[in-house]
């Protein structure tokens, strides 16, 4: 697995970069009695799995090759899904780094026998770092985004990583501060 710390922020490779409609898919599937939870609606990790499975077909077209998720964040369910809905998982690469990329993904639902346009019920990011036949991390082409939204997303994802970095240098420098303090967890 890579280190985000390692990407820069500005990506220098002679790879040729691709654009995000290269990659963007969408995975759809049926909710059946057997993806439910104690509450009768579709558990939250049967959703979780459906939205890395995109996440994960999208870094590999992207990346030419296999890629493993390294982080999940901002997983949001904004409404319960149900039994007989069709949900549509819908995933593109947002920005990439020097191995890894941030992969956004969109969930929708709509009942199965129903003509009622689709409703969003979550949404999350995903990192994937690029690996090769050892495991170990590989380039990656650059994203090249090809609308507004597309930039608008490729900057968003570039605030989220930078936060992610910050988040990951201050639970090191806490954990490192309590050891030097001889305090165990």
């Amino acid at each position: 697995m890579t280190d985000q710390a390692t990407d820069s922020e500005a990506v220098e490779t002679d790879i040729p970069g691709k654009p995000t409609s290269a990659s963007r898919t969408t995975l759809s599937h049926i909710m059946t009695h057997s993806d439910t939870n104690l509450l009768g609606t579709v558990h939250g990790g049967v959703i979780m799995k459906l939205v890395d499975d995109a996440a994960g077909a999208v870094a590999g077209r992207h990346s030419g090759g296999p890629a493993v998720t390294a982080s999940m964040d901002e997983m949001a369910f904004l409404e319960p899904v149900r039994v007989g809905d069709l949900v549509h998982v819908k995933a593109q690469v947002n920005w990439t780094g020097r191995t890894s990329m941030e992969v956004g993904v969109r969930v929708l639902a709509e009942r199965w026998n129903e003509s009622a346009p689709a409703t969003q019920v979550g949404s999350a990011y995903l990192v994937f770092a690029a690996v090769d036949a050892d495991g170990k991390p590989r380039p990656v082409p650059p994203v090249i985004p090809e609308t507004d939204r597309d930039r608008r997303r490729y900057q968003e994802a570039q605030i989220r990583r930078t936060h992610r970095l910050a988040r990951r240098r201050a639970i090191r420098e806490l954990r490192e501060q309590r050891a030097a303090e001889g305090l165990q967890d």
